[in-house]
């Protein structure tokens, strides 16, 4: 961990100290200033997905009913390679538990699964995309209720790490690398100890 130094540390308008949210997230000082320049070049952009409203969910953490800069870098940690495997398995339960009923459900799966695929361009008969399901909910759902509830999940993520790769963006590993213009306006030193 370093020791950050500034002789006059930056305000951003409506928004949190960089140097308390990189105490707080994965993130260093500068990586959280290159993230508040993201945050505003996407902030105001509107993105039409069915789970957008649940995505915005999760990262209003304090429920305000706006995504402010603070809640962006929480709620971005758990995407951090360096950020623990246990908060990635809890986020992406609560991603997957589209009804919030505290258990994933065979409706969501498919609604997720619809989506990614979605996402990625590819197309699957819904007979393929039954087949999937089938064999998630054999494997994931233990007690054969037909739900997945955390326990579950935990378990059927550990045995099958392959579905938290999306929970890993790399680029946030050194954000100032990936986006070093954004550095260059950045009024806190970084000095380690």
């Amino acid at each position: 961990m370093g020791c950050f130094h500034s002789t006059s540390r930056r305000k951003f308008p409506g928004h949190e100290d960089p140097v308390l949210l990189a105490s707080q997230t994965a993130f260093s000082v500068s990586e959280v200033e290159a993230l508040f320049e993201l945050f505003k070049s996407i902030s105001s952009s509107v993105i039409d997905d069915g789970l957008i409203n649940k995505i915005f969910d999760l990262f209003d953490v304090k429920q305000k009913g706006v995504i402010d800069f603070g809640d962006f870098v929480r709620s971005l940690t758990v995407f951090h390679p360096n950020a623990p495997q246990e908060d990635k398995i809890n986020f992406s339960f609560k991603l997957y538990d589209l009804d919030g009923t505290g258990y994933i459900e065979r409706h969501e799966v498919k609604q997720m699964l619809i989506a990614l695929l979605c996402e990625s361009e590819m197309k699957l008969a819904d007979e393929t995309i039954e087949i999937i399901l089938d064999k998630t909910f054999v494997e994931a759902d233990i007690n054969q209720d037909g739900k997945i509830d955390k326990s579950e999940w935990h378990n059927f993520v550990t045995r099958n790490p392959s579905l938290l790769k999306i929970m890993t963006l790399p680029y946030l590993r050194d954000i100032t690398t990936t986006f070093p213009s954004f550095v260059f306006n950045s009024e806190v030193d970084e000095i380690a100890t």
